[in-house]
């Protein structure tokens, strides 16, 4: 468990108050063959995405407009920048791209040190700073020799191409690694916190372990501090009973939800709640079959593996969409509150291959981003890209 000493505690908690997939492929493996205190911690006071008025309708629609970026070499975290262009990162390079979103132009700011790219880890997850335009901090979750760990840089785009990162400057390491189940997706909340998705690496019991950072939701300050709030004031563990978390996102009512890889029988989709257990490796799905077990917290939803193996969570149009790997499809679930308003509504089936992560755009669009040059899909040509989608 990753822990601070009180004074560290006291100062986060001050600064705040003044601011106001098993081996052998499988679907068992990832993809299968694939703030105030009286906030509740993950909300915020305001939303990008405003609630709606009432729910949204049962039957939604997507169409791909467009497509901004092609060739790209094992794509896996994506990060928009104020202004609207996007950060892409390389897994198995650990290579940075920036892409405009006026015309798809490239460039490469430079590569991650110390990413050691091996099974499902590698660079992950991106996120930029919410104080971006201030601080110009660009924050990834990557895989190392010996952990998994978080790291920020300072992007200059006024240095030459491939030098344009500052040294990394660690803010969270000891996140355990594996072949399989790295976890990765990073995101900053409506409360300006980071989260961050982790897997269980294949070793089940870490998840219930509360004293690791594996199978777990953290929850820290950019400064990757403890955030006030969290179930211990000195971890940075904001839930636990996880398998493999590769997907955040926050609703219009900034609900955390979150997208998880199930093993042979259920992949899920989670309400994310304070402290709570999610049951793995206990409990796969809703009740593991039959009626909910005492301490766990069932799924919203759930999905065979073919039919999922999800990765990226994005929220628009007062549904959440959630990308698939070994389903090869892009799933809309439209949300009444905390409930789905309607059955999950599928997409895209097989015409572009495996899906990892997708990105809410300003305009209540999004951005899809394919990995089939991830060593377990079937690369065509052109992969793999990013396309632009209008949705409903």
């Amino acid at each position: 468990m990753q822990r601070r000493s009180l004074p560290t505690v006291l100062a986060a908690v001050s600064l705040l108050l003044a601011a106001g997939c098993s081996p052998g492929g499988g679907p068992a493996a990832e993809g299968g063959s694939g703030a105030a205190t009286a906030q509740r911690p993950g909300s915020g006071a305001a939303s990008a995405h405003p609630s709606p008025a009432s729910a949204p309708p049962a039957k939604g629609s997507v169409q791909v407009t467009g497509t901004l970026a092609t060739g790209l070499n094992s794509p896996w975290g994506l990060a928009p920048l104020p202004g609207g262009d996007l950060l892409v990162g390389s897994r198995d390079t650990g290579k940075i791209f920036r892409i405009a979103a006026d015309g798809g132009k490239r460039t490469e700011l430079g590569s991650v040190p110390g990413v050691a790219a091996a099974g499902e880890g590698g660079l992950l997850g991106l996120a930029v700073s919410s104080k971006f335009g201030t601080d110009h901090q660009v924050y990834a979750y990557f895989t190392t020799e010996s952990d998994n760990r978080i790291a920020r840089m300072i992007y200059n785009e006024k240095r030459p191409a491939r030098n344009q990162l500052g040294a990394p400057h660690t803010i969270l390491r000891g996140i355990p690694k594996g072949q399989i189940h790295n976890g990765g997706r990073i995101a900053f909340g409506p409360d300006k916190m980071l989260y961050a998705g982790t897997g269980e690496t294949g070793d089940k019991s870490l998840a219930q372990d509360k004293t690791s950072l594996a199978g777990k939701i953290l929850r820290m300050t950019p400064d990757g501090a403890p955030a006030y709030g969290n179930p211990e004031a000195d971890s940075v563990v904001y839930d636990y009973g996880h398998r493999n978390v590769e997907g955040l996102a926050w609703d219009g009512d900034n609900r955390l939800w979150a997208s998880e890889f199930g093993q042979d029988k259920w992949d899920e989709l989670n309400l994310i709640e304070s402290g709570r257990n999610y049951g793995w490796p206990e409990v796969e799905g809703k009740g593991d079959g039959g009626a909910a077990r005492s301490g766990f917290t069932d799924p919203v939803v759930q999905w065979k593996p073919a039919d999922a193996s999800p990765s990226g969570l994005a929220y628009a149009k007062g549904s959440l969409w959630m990308a698939a790997l070994r389903g090869e499809r892009l799933w809309r679930i439209p949300l009444n509150g905390t409930k789905p308003a309607a059955a999950p509504q599928e997409f895209l089936k097989g015409e572009y291959g495996r899906l990892r992560t997708v990105v809410a755009t300003d305009d209540g669009g999004l951005w899809l981003v394919t990995s089939n040059t991830d060593g377990r899909g079937t690369p065509r040509k052109g992969d793999d890209r990013i396309l632009r989608l209008k949705v409903t």
